[in-house]
């Protein structure tokens, strides 16, 4: 059966993935996002569904200090003996591990494991349980080392163990090991998570090696990929469905200008067949855009997705810069109210920002808001963020000469008004439409007439351009100010919707 890739599409990389009967539950890393690391479930493999968040109550995990892609990293999730278990590295602190029976209720407290490297991942087998990261125990050399440990507390319960370094690609990463058979496999990435990313494996008969590398490492790269379509692909995740039929969870990005994308790193799902007890990833050992796959279900065309203003709770897609300030947001009875904060974007801190993942190249982002600003320098609207210094913001705005309706531009050290007109009085629509070249900025007056403004390049909020960027666009709600004011942003409506390329 045909699908398409990417089968979760945005910001949405190093995906982790177990399956429970016929069930599969996924994770994806957060960075400084709150709260972090997003759950999925399906059915099919192919339709997924946010069900919550692993790192949910933010005095637990302390993102305050956290720098652009810096926060929590590169989660692993398996299930064992009814219960869930997560681990993932926390920026400065060390690696964690969470559980829960339920993934789509509360996490527990993290549990610390006093073991060096990232991406780190568990391996359950019988009545044993492994913890596998890249430390390296010989300075100067790129490894994978393997140790036994009790997953109630993290306590080390046998000596680290050095059990491969690699191919020689370099930045050596994201390891998992599996017992499939008689044999116990290593997946790993190399190459750095950019053009030239890789998955490459070995096995071994034993866990602790010593493993042998597969001829024909790489098993998925697109780095020699003359379509250009799909760049980036690794960092992956090996599994059986319940058909029997094997499949690779992985990263990777879609090109949206030239060799740029703003999106960053999405969920692809590429099928795997076996040879001589080596996996084969298909489509040639590269992420594709079309797969063909043993599936046994359509997928589905993406839905519209609206916040839910007369429920306090916030919906599991809702994203906050590090730690959110507390009283800076309330919701319920049909309305948000964000309460202007003098923290900015450029602050690296937690501006008053709610925010949702971007959907897709094509998509809308509506909101419909009242915003009386007090005092000058008060300003609320809509938006578009992929790092603190590289973000486009769309609002309302109080300066010397009055109210007016804003864009503005930030780019590192390149800053510009795109957009400046008198702002009109009452309710104001506001709609970012994306596409993969621009970013289109649209308002009405209340009921009224939709007015487009101004575009702006999606390349200023590319992650190439902004360099070491582990993260991608995310579109949102933002209240600031220059003095402490008491202006109210309320908001009635917000929603995002796919929009066909």
């Amino acid at each position: 059966m045909q699908y398409k890739n990417p089968i979760i599409k945005g910001f949405h990389p190093d995906p982790s993935i177990c399956r429970v009967g016929e069930d599969y539950y996924l994770v994806t890393s957060s960075f400084e996002y709150f709260p972090g690391i997003p759950v999925f479930h399906s059915k099919d493999l192919v339709n997924w569904t946010q069900m919550g968040n692993c790192a949910a109550r933010a005095e637990e995990f302390p993102l305050e200090q956290v720098k652009d892609s810096g926060g929590i990293w590169a989660p692993t999730i398996r299930w064992n003996q009814g219960t869930f278990y997560v681990t993932a590295t926390l920026e400065q602190y060390g690696n964690f591990i969470v559980s829960a029976q339920d993934p789509a209720g509360e996490w527990s407290s993290p549990v610390w494991v006093p073991v060096g490297g990232i991406d780190p991942s568990l391996l359950f087998d019988g009545d044993r349980v492994y913890y596998c990261t890249n430390q390296s125990l010989h300075p100067g050399r790129e490894e994978i080392t393997l140790e036994e440990i009790d997953v109630r507390t993290g306590r080390l319960l046998g000596a680290q163990k050095t059990i491969w370094s690699g191919v020689g690609g370099g930045f050596l990463e994201a390891p998992h090991v599996y017992h499939i058979g008689d044999w116990y496999y290593l997946l790993a990435a190399e190459g750095g998570t950019n053009f030239n990313h890789m998955i490459t494996v070995a096995r071994s008969r034993s866990v602790d090696g010593s493993y042998e590398s597969c001829p024909d490492n790489p098993v998925l790269t697109n780095l020699h990929d003359a379509s250009r379509q799909v760049q980036c692909s690794g960092h992956g995740d090996l599994f059986q469905d319940h058909l029997g039929n094997w499949w690779l969870v992985h990263l990777a990005t879609r090109i949206s200008r030239r060799t740029m994308s703003h999106l960053g790193r999405e969920t692809f799902l590429t099928p795997v067949t076996w040879e001589e007890d080596w996996p084969v990833v298909g489509n040639n050992r590269k992420a594709s855009l079309i797969c063909e796959g043993p599936l046994w279900a359509e997928q589905e065309a993406e839905k519209s997705w609206q916040a839910d203003f007369s429920n306090r709770k916030w919906e599991p897609e809702w994203i906050f810069l590090r730690r959110p300030a507390e009283g800076a947001y309330e919701r319920g009875e049909g309305s948000l109210k964000l309460h202007p904060s003098t923290v900015t974007f450029e602050a690296a801190k937690s501006p008053v920002f709610a925010a949702v993942r971007q959907c897709d190249f094509g998509c809308e982002t509506e909101a419909v808001f009242d915003f009386k600003p007090r005092r000058e320098g008060d300003e609320a609207g809509l938006a578009v963020v992929l790092a603190s210094d590289f973000h486009y913001r769309f609002g309302k705005k109080r300066t010397q000469e009055g109210n007016f309706l804003v864009v503005e531009k930030t780019a590192e050290d390149f800053r510009q008004t795109a957009f400046c007109a008198p702002a009109p009085e009452g309710e104001l629509r506001l709609c970012v439409r994306a596409d993969k070249e621009f970013f289109t900025f649209c308002y009405a007056s209340g009921e009224g007439e939709i007015h487009q403004v101004c575009k702006a390049s999606t390349r200023f909020l590319s992650c190439e351009l902004a360099g070491k960027c582990f993260t991608g666009t995310v579109i949102g709600l933002y209240a600031m100010s220059e003095v402490t004011t008491d202006a109210v942003m309320e908001v009635k409506e917000f929603k995002m919707t796919p929009q066909p390329e």
